[in-house]
């Protein structure tokens, strides 16, 4: 079985350019999924994703859109081999997914003055039994939470020169959070950007084990510590995680759309 919750807020902006997706899907059908919920991974797989637009005017809210969009009509075809096990080559089909992605959006961005440079990240987690394959491209964040452990793992790298002084010890956590460039991003998706590079990974799970994506507005206003604090008092109490995290980080900072989707083993 899993769990999810997932919930988006414009922050203090004037439009939310944050997108999020959660589907259940075979290898002929792809069915969407409420903002929280439950349900088998008997037959079926999971995909959750959670996008960042950026652009003028309403183009980074479409950009997201188009990515989380193109989930749904790319992954269904891959059911049959994610089902095979990791063997099936999970990396060449997530890699082939965000090129298709990529190349929507500089179609649609060199198609009209108005989206002209449209861009966005992308983080995506597919689960199926036992395994979650990752995806990931920009500043968007996946962590994982085992259920026994006392701090949570950022599987997902930040496409940025700040993310790379962190994960190479030149900095730490509070420096990353409060670096005047940590939003300037290094790799998006559409853009100028020729190529994509998205990095893959997978991990197996097991019941009570924890999954966030989150946007880089979430982690503004809330540091590692407070996420695992908030996540399982939440969960203890029969809450909404999703919930409680946005409107926390909104309390604390609040100035960017924030956006956090949670997902639970059963």
């Amino acid at each position: 079985m899993l769990r999810w919750w997932g919930l988006s807020d414009v922050g203090r902006r004037k439009n939310n350019e944050d997108s999020f997706l959660g589907v259940q899907f075979d290898a002929r059908e792809v069915y969407r999924l409420g903002k929280f919920g439950d349900g088998p991974l008997t037959g079926h797989d999971y995909a959750f994703a959670v996008s960042d637009g950026m652009g003028g005017g309403n183009a980074g809210e479409l950009a997201s859109n188009i990515a989380v969009e193109k989930i749904t009509r790319l992954l269904p075809p891959s059911f049959k081999q994610s089902a095979l096990g990791l063997q099936a080559g999970f990396e060449d089909i997530l890699a082939e997914l965000y090129d298709q992605i990529h190349k929507a959006l500089i179609f649609v961005g060199g198609s009209y003055e108005e989206t002209r440079g449209m861009e966005a990240t992308l983080s995506l987690c597919w689960l199926s039994p036992a395994w979650m394959f990752f995806a990931h491209v920009g500043d968007s964040r996946i962590y994982y939470l085992a259920k026994d452990a006392t701090t949570i793992k950022q599987l997902s790298q930040d496409d940025t020169y700040v993310g790379w002084l962190f994960r190479n010890g030149q900095i730490n956590e509070r420096e990353a959070r409060t670096h005047p460039r940590r939003n300037v991003l290094q790799k998006a998706l559409g853009g100028s950007n020729q190529f994509v590079d998205p990095q893959v990974g997978a991990v197996g799970y097991e019941p009570g084990d924890l999954f966030l994506i989150c946007s880089d507005g979430l982690t503004e206003g809330l540091y590692n510590e407070a996420l695992v604090e908030l996540m399982r008092e939440e969960i203890a109490r029969g809450g909404n995680p999703a919930q409680r995290l946005v409107k926390e980080s909104l309390a604390r900072d609040g100035r960017d759309n924030t956006t956090a989707v949670v997902i639970q083993a059963g």
